[in-house]
């Protein structure tokens, strides 16, 4: 997807969104995350802070993983530059249709197959790669081993814990999840974490660390100049 590329403002920030589509999360889960990004996306906080330095822009790409050599792309890189690009990458997102079946979990993968769309913008000021995940990585490459060898890949995670009073084999808290992603995914000393309480609150989360990922950037681009 190529919008306004007449607009030859450079790249402060590449935003890369990977959706956990592992079996741990169902058809419903699913369509709560698409719908959740798209709506996060698409408040407008979020698009002040997209906005907010117009001598630069942001580029986002988003695609869903599971296991070891499952990941699809749903939205190609595409440079945001009006609202019209957000509305079109929320429509896509939106009408989605789940593409993996693989029902493992392989987050050094996903690591992998990240590095590989940053490689595509290289001129990107700052690259960022969005990790949304409800469990642990169960097969593929270990995600410590992966994160040593990314570069100036920043990784943060959207970390999905069950929801208050669930139980069970594999409803690990966000606490629990979230002192795992710390360990072995994020990056250290530069990613964060946000957390959700379950499925049903990932578009407030996803929309509390987009605000958080695109303020800084901006904010320093314009004291900048």
């Amino acid at each position: 997807m190529v919008t306004h590329a007449a607009q030859a403002t450079p790249c402060r920030q590449g935003l890369i969104i990977g959706l956990d589509v592992s079996g741990s999360v169902d058809e419903r889960e699913y369509s709560l995350q698409t719908h959740g990004l798209a709506t996060a996306l698409g408040s407008q906080p979020v698009q002040d802070a997209i906005f907010a330095d117009p001598g630069s822009h942001v580029d986002i790409t988003v695609f869903e993983w599971s296991g070891r050599y499952a990941q699809r792309v749903i939205v190609p890189w595409t440079s945001l530059h009006a609202p019209s690009d957000i509305n079109a990458v929320t429509q896509t997102v939106k009408s989605a249709q789940r593409g993996i079946s693989d029902l493992t979990t392989a987050i050094g993968a996903s690591m992998e197959f990240a590095q590989t769309l940053a490689s595509e913008r290289p001129d990107c000021w700052q690259m960022t790669y969005d990790i949304s995940g409800d469990g642990k990585s169960n097969t593929g490459p270990q995600p410590q081993d992966i994160r040593d060898t990314l570069g100036d890949l920043i990784i943060n995670a959207l970390v999905i814990g069950a929801p208050s009073g669930q139980t069970g084999p594999q409803a690990e808290t966000s606490a629990e999840l979230s002192a795992y992603f710390r360990a072995y995914v994020i990056s250290p000393g530069l990613g964060f974490i946000e957390t959700a309480d379950g499925f049903d609150t990932y578009a407030d989360a996803m929309q509390r660390k987009l605000i958080k990922e695109l303020q800084v950037l901006a904010i320093g681009a314009l004291q900048g100049q």
